[in-house]
């Protein structure tokens, strides 16, 4: 039988039941179980999710209650400073125990160290590690420091070992008695309203550990073998489409990798796609180790040279043209419009997108991240701000400020008969594959398309001339 003394389980960036370490402790400490969420706004430094992770995040939560309760538990759901909510759901609920999975921003590390000295006074606290394949700390160089570059540290990570076994989803949920003052997650008012702008995620999306689960499955069976190449291709489904569920701990990385190398296993042809999908799961890993060591990844140049560029254009008509995907460079507006659309980008196209952004139209790489921290289903902060500085050329293993991606060169190589976007940019359906991705040499161009906000020559020799000051 429980301990009378229930257990409280709080669940953050983990909304899944299986390979859930927190979850598997309180059960194995055989106390009835609290299962908790807490909406946290009030709690300083924190970044307050953006509108399209809002939406995922309702129906993530909707799931994992779902399917808490087919095993007998319930989440609980709390809105408020966690510290604070915690603290006066031990004094409601006698806890003896309470248990969750770390993260690694230092804003969410102040609080959880906060929760853990205050409350281990009296009752047992336990962090576990559920959202990487390896804890930053544990993958050093060989003077014993951080990474800078990614290769040696993909190396470090292979050579660290296979990570353990996923646990097993339990079969059976003790649930404690409801504390008196939960809410509702309507409540936490997550989804928009006036306008309800997510019709696109609807259809693109579906939320929750099952879905996460079916979603890898379908890329192992269908998709991996062509990941390689197949990954660069907008215009063709070799991606596995798994960061939003990622982001949100619906399916662990260790899940992920143990099934994609076991996949390897079985079929030789699919080693190669195992390789390089695997070596995309660990730049996440690499993007987290960047974010522990650098907590201002999102706000400050990992490169302090860039510190000193003075950025010469902020043109608000040339970001909401950029938002809204109207830049009139075809792989550009696509991208921009899928995302606006669906929460989401294809990743080749995301690069496309910023580096215009930050080369053609020398904007501030921050303006985008913020601009992706809102739009994207799957923003995450170590993978977001991590990326968009490598575009930048200030981050850790940057693409060098000289490399500036031709828009119309790029769409012809990824998306050669411009199937991308015809898809999201409707008004180029005619024209012929010849000038899709630069409609404006089309014998008959477009009138409902603008056309290019600027020059790719001139914008190239403008950034160069630019960035050639940071020499140095």
């Amino acid at each position: 039988m429980p301990a009378a003394a229930p257990a409280i389980v709080w669940f953050r960036e983990d909304l899944r039941l299986a390979d859930n370490p927190a979850l598997r402790a309180g059960i194995d400490s055989g106390r009835p179980l609290v299962c908790v969420y807490i909406f946290d706004e009030r709690s300083r430094g924190l970044r307050a999710p953006g509108g399209a992770s809002r939406w995922w995040l309702h129906h993530s939560l909707e799931a994992l209650g779902g399917a808490l309760e087919k095993h007998g538990g319930r989440l609980d759901i709390f809105s408020g400073a966690a510290g604070d909510v915690l603290e006066h759901l031990v004094d409601q609920t006698k806890a003896g125990a309470l248990y969750w999975n770390r993260r690694y921003d230092r804003a969410g590390i102040g609080v959880d160290k906060s929760i853990k000295e205050k409350l281990g006074e009296t009752l047992e606290v336990e962090s576990f590690n559920g959202k990487l394949i390896a804890e930053p700390w544990t993958i050093k160089t060989k003077t014993g420091g951080p990474f800078r570059v990614f290769t040696p540290f993909w190396r470090a990570l292979l050579a660290s070992g296979a990570p353990p076994a996923p646990l097993p989803a339990p079969r059976r949920i003790h649930g404690a008695k409801k504390p008196p003052d939960t809410i509702a997650l309507e409540d936490l008012k997550l989804l928009p309203t006036g306008p309800d702008w997510a019709g696109g995620l609807r259809e693109a999306w579906t939320p929750g550990e099952a879905e996460a689960a079916k979603t890898l499955t379908h890329f192992l069976d269908h998709a991996l073998a062509d990941y390689p190449e197949g990954r660069d291709r907008p215009d063709r489904d070799f991606t596995s489409r798994l960061s939003p569920h990622l982001a949100f701990g619906e399916i662990s990385p260790r899940q992920i990798w143990l099934a994609a190398r076991h996949a390897a296993d079985s079929n030789n042809k699919l080693a190669r796609g195992a390789d390089k999908f695997l070596s995309e799961i660990a730049w996440r890993e690499f993007s987290y180790h960047l974010l522990f060591y650098n907590p201002d990844l999102a706000t400050k140049n990992f490169d302090a040279r860039f510190d000193a560029f003075d950025w010469p254009r902020r043109h608000p008509a040339h970001f909401e043209a950029w938002a809204r995907g109207r830049t009139g460079y075809p792989i550009v507006d696509a991208g921009m419009r899928e995302l606006w659309a669906t929460g989401y980008m294809h990743n080749r196209v995301r690069m496309i997108a910023a580096s215009f952004l930050i080369k053609h139209l020398m904007i501030d790489w921050r303006a985008g991240e913020e601009w992706f921290w809102d739009t994207l289903c799957d923003a995450d902060p170590a993978n977001n701000a991590a990326s968009w500085q490598w575009v930048a050329g200030s981050g850790a293993d940057a693409a060098p400020y000289f490399r500036i991606f031709n828009p119309v060169l790029q769409g012809e190589k990824f998306d050669p008969k411009g199937e991308y976007v015809r898809k999201w940019a409707p008004e180029l359906k005619d024209v012929p594959d010849k000038f899709i991705h630069r409609p404006w040499d089309a014998p008959t161009p477009p009138q409902s398309y603008p056309p290019p906000i600027v020059d790719h020559a001139m914008a190239r020799a403008r950034a160069l001339a630019a960035f050639e000051k940071l020499k140095g």
